[in-house]
């Protein structure tokens, strides 16, 4: 948990339930929320002028949704969709100020995670410039791992659907389909129940 949800509430902070594909915010929306998911699972994401997704990030537990977008006082340039039934506690940004202001331990937290997160993209955009589909997605897979509490192998259930990592990676569908089934044969990943561990 990346703050204390007690600490949110105390300052105000409320949880909103959302089901699967509702929007939490939306681009060219203005940032007035501090958002952090206590269950479930969040995309954020774009499209192109054709229509086409583009998934940014995905976000569970614990962890927070477009605070940079708060801190920075700008309006949102991506969408927040609940990809699961999520529970999100919202705080107001005056409130959320206050209590950073009044608790520096809290700021201190935020603006790691925050490092993190620009270490974690800048990772990402290195990675998808590659050619190799199978590099795309085991480096998306060790990623998502990495973040976990799972360092056993094939211990790691991967939490997307294979549109979604197409959408991660800008790969096809059916490429990812046979790039996973390819990471299989290779000892790479293991596939039970139609779910992928890593």
């Amino acid at each position: 948990m990346l703050i204390c949800e007690e600490l949110l509430l105390k300052y105000g902070g409320i949880c909103e339930e959302y089901k699967v594909n509702d929007e939490i915010f939306i681009e060219g929306s203005v940032s007035k929320y501090y958002f952090q998911i206590r269950s479930g699972v969040v995309e954020i994401n774009n499209y192109d002028e054709s229509g086409k997704e583009f998934t940014q990030h995905i976000l569970f537990n614990g962890q927070s949704i477009g605070e940079s977008f708060l801190i920075g006082d700008m309006s949102y340039t991506v969408n927040a969709v609940a990809k699961s039934k999520c529970t999100i506690i919202k705080i107001l940004k005056p409130a959320f100020v206050k209590m950073l202001d009044e608790n520096p331990e809290v700021s201190s937290q935020l603006f790691k995670q925050i490092a993190y997160r620009l270490s974690d993209k800048y990772y990402m955009l290195f990675t998808l410039i590659s050619q190799n589909p199978e590099s795309k997605i085991e480096s998306i897979l060790q990623y998502l791992k990495k973040n976990s509490d799972y360092n056993q192998p094939f211990s790691y259930e991967v939490p997307l659907t294979r549109k979604q990592i197409a959408n991660l990676t800008g790969l096809r569908v059916e490429t990812v389909i046979r790039t996973v089934k390819k990471l299989e044969r290779n000892n790479k990943l293991r596939i039970r129940e139609k779910r992928i561990f890593c």
